[in-house]
């Protein structure tokens, strides 16, 4: 693994995963935008606030300098508070969100220090850590216990921080072994739709600038962090394999195997948005046509989205129950981050529908799949009208068109805590199409940050 981060230049990285990398530097630039204006951002700031003095990173879409390590934490968490960041369904994780909040906390941090970091650099940076993240995340059989986006994202992150720092092999694999010693995050999180889920996420980009600070130090950390006898994969995972992912280094780029969040709900809930939107388009029949709707999907989705309806959810509890976001569809053709705002989450004609939507799990044996899902509507008329979704829209093999993605990138922008001038996001987006010739990175964060 550190043999493949460090014998892989940008010269080495296809062009599909350079593009890619764009896509989802925007992409994920744009969902932290939108969590700007999320549950508890502003008390994750005010706390934020209170970790010690330093200006030395930006909090985006706010006039807000902290140090490093605390506008990670805050950046992450408005990144992925919404469930609307990009996924690696494979792994079963949001690569991009612990990497892109440490790695331009660290673009900030360098730029204070009067270096610059070039494009060229920073896509690098995202190649290897989204590969390392996934790579490890793939290589696990065993249903999810432990938070991946926020635990092997941290692996991703430390990856990329520490090359953006010029470590070499052993300081890279220090690093990530000091980076394991703080490396955290469960699924209670996830089942209670607690708000900790996202700050899980940003405890993992602090962690791993704290690890980058430790290694840059001299300290060393354990080395046997995967497979040892306590190392992540035995402890956290369990039931792994290293194959195929471990012999697919530098043949494999895992960017290209990055998929976009259309909507703002869990991704096991988009299959289901997909099937009723295409049902109700091609048959023409409305929420008020509907009797029941079964969904029959995988154990993953069972476990993670197949959650109780229940009276006045919190707002990620909802994002996260299958029977929600299908009620949600069929009532708005779409589900927005309107409908999981408090008055829609009580309005008891949403809860109804809810109820009458039943998740079954099927017999797929791969206990981290998550497609293919059949979705069955009946109507009051006893018509039934069924389709089976094997990839989602926005898998990288049923990609997000590039009009969705700027639509969702606007709809993202005009949310943001301060006001964002379109000219602003335009720039942004210029940027961003020639990234690797970019001179200097931190002129993203400052397309992303009112004028002081």
């Amino acid at each position: 693994m550190v043999a493949h981060v460090m014998g892989t230049g940008f010269e080495d990285l296809p062009a599909a995963a350079v593009e890619a990398a764009k896509i989802f530097v925007l992409d994920t630039f744009s969902c932290a935008l939108a969590g700007s204006t999320g549950p508890s951002s502003d008390e994750a700031l005010t706390a934020a606030q209170l970790w010690g003095t330093g200006d030395g990173a930006r909090v985006w879409a706010r006039p807000d300098r902290l140090p490093p390590t605390s506008a990670a934490v805050v950046n992450a968490y408005q990144i992925h508070c919404l469930e609307f960041d990009c996924v690696h369904e494979g792994g079963v994780l949001h690569p991009m969100s612990t990497l892109m909040a440490a790695t331009m906390a660290e673009v900030d941090r360098q730029a204070g220090l009067g270096r610059k970091i070039n494009g060229r650099d920073l896509i690098r940076a995202i190649a290897m850590g989204i590969d390392v993240s996934c790579s490890i995340a793939t290589s696990s059989n065993a249903p999810m216990r432990f938070f991946r986006p926020a635990l092997t994202g941290g692996f991703g992150a430390t990856t990329a921080v520490s090359l953006l720092r010029g470590f070499d092999g052993p300081q890279l694999h220090n690093a990530l072994g000091l980076y394991y010693g703080q490396a955290g995050g469960n699924m209670q999180a996830h089942i209670e739709g607690s708000r900790l889920l996202g700050l899980q996420v940003g405890f993992a980009a602090r962690n791993a600038l704290v690890a980058c600070d430790l290694a840059d130090a001299g300290i060393e950390g354990p080395k046997d962090i995967l497979t040892g006898m306590y190392g992540y994969l035995v402890l956290m995972e369990g039931d792994y394999d290293l194959e195929p992912a471990w012999s697919q280094w530098g043949k494999v780029f895992r960017l290209c195997e990055v998929g976009h969040k259309p909507f703002p709900s869990g991704r096991l809930t988009h299959f289901a948005v997909d099937a009723l939107q295409r049902l109700t388009a091609e048959h023409g029949f409305t929420a008020d046509d509907v009797q029941t709707v079964t969904c029959r999907v995988p154990p993953l989705a069972n476990r993670l989205v197949g959650r109780p309806d229940i009276p006045n959810p919190q707002p990620n509890y909802a994002k996260l129950c299958l029977g929600y976001v299908c009620a949600a569809t069929l009532l708005n053709g779409t589900v927005t981050q309107h409908d999981f705002a408090i008055d829609a989450l009580a309005n008891e004609t949403t809860h109804d529908l809810a109820r009458r939507v039943t998740v079954i799990e099927d017999d797929n044996p791969d206990l981290n799949a998550f497609g293919p899902q059949s979705i069955s509507v009946v109507l009051k008329d006893g018509t039934e009208h069924s389709l089976t979704i094997e990839r989602a829209i926005g898998d990288p093999l049923n990609p997000l068109p590039r009009d969705r993605q700027l639509e969702k990138f606007w709809a993202c922008w005009s949310a943001a805590k301060s006001e964002m001038p379109r000219a602003r996001g335009e720039a942004l987006i210029g940027i961003i199409e020639q990234l690797e010739t970019l001179d200097d990175t931190a002129v993203l964060v400052d397309q992303v940050c009112p004028a002081t």
